[in-house]
């Protein structure tokens, strides 16, 4: 057992913010004195750990003390998506450190001010505070969403781009989402439609056929077939799309990204998501942009 003073030098943490995790039962010490002192043991300092890992994310205490009461909390599996959403956070940390170093050397950069998604981020954070239960049902959980939002500002210059081309500018484009946020609910039914289920499925069948054989070459004229369906499919039935290289550029980057990878090899099997990745990745490299 150890003492608040303790635990407090142990983790950096100040005795008051211990107190105060006590206070809104974020969490309990271990057992208290006959003297009313806090003592804390090793499974309370695991969990303490826990929490800190979910401050480092951005997380805030109620969001944490929600995740952490659920009866189906695992936290080896806690751990794994936390560790996934720190390698993004450094992934976009290294970017701007090599921006930095390029600046540094005296290179010329490019103004970002016109890819500027903050007011869409800021949008997604305020949906995510507001409609917790909405967020949990369509994309499992608060860790989820939190990924999406991270991969979002990862790629914040390449989707800002692919905004610009089809809304016009980012400022459209953010009025377009916060009006897709105001009304998610309804929207989420309206795509339930017998419509959207039949593109949902034929999506489903090109993607099983090009995951079909994991062993075969991806450029093998048969994948590369399939890869080109598939992409004509999106284009199709994904109103002002045009398949030119930033585009699929992001579709690679989506495949290769770790929430993205988990759900996709569950559904197609181990390395299905790689394999997408590369797939379209080929194609990319071997073929002339579809803009038609």
């Amino acid at each position: 057992m150890r003492t608040i003073s303790q635990v407090a030098e142990l983790t950096g943490i100040s005795p008051r913010t211990l107190q105060y995790y006590d206070e809104i039962g974020l969490l309990k010490p271990s057992k208290l004195t006959q003297s009313g002192y806090r003592l804390y043991d090793d499974e309370a300092l695991q969990k303490l750990q826990q929490i800190l890992f979910f401050k480092e994310l951005g997380f805030k205490l109620k969001e944490i003390k929600e995740i952490l009461q659920k009866p189906d909390f695992d936290r080896i599996k806690a751990f794994k998506k936390q560790k996934e959403l720190l390698l993004l956070k450094r992934n976009r940390t290294d970017r701007l450190i090599q921006l930095l170093s390029r600046l540094e050397k005296g290179e010329p950069c490019m103004s970002f001010k016109e890819f500027d998604l903050s007011d869409y981020i800021n949008a997604l954070e305020d949906f995510k505070n507001n409609s917790t239960d909405t967020v949990i049902k369509h994309w499992g959980s608060i860790e989820n969403f939190d990924m999406f939002i991270q991969k979002i500002k990862d790629d914040e210059a390449e989707v800002a781009k692919l905004a610009i081309k089809q809304f016009g500018s980012v400022e459209k484009y953010t009025e377009a989402m916060k009006y897709n946020l105001e009304h998610f609910s309804e929207i989420m039914d309206t795509k339930l439609s017998e419509e959207a289920k039949e593109i949902a499925k034929q999506s489903d069948i090109l993607y099983g056929k090009l995951t079909a054989d994991l062993s075969e070459n991806v450029s093998s004229p048969k994948v590369q077939a399939i890869v080109h369906e598939l992409l004509q499919f999106i284009r199709k039935n994904s109103t002002g799309v045009s398949l030119d290289k930033p585009y699929l550029n992001i579709l690679i980057d989506t495949y290769s990204n770790d929430y993205i990878k988990s759900i996709t090899d569950t559904k197609y099997g181990k390395g299905a998501s790689d394999y997408i990745a590369g797939a379209f990745r080929y194609y990319s490299k071997n073929n002339t942009p579809e803009n038609n």
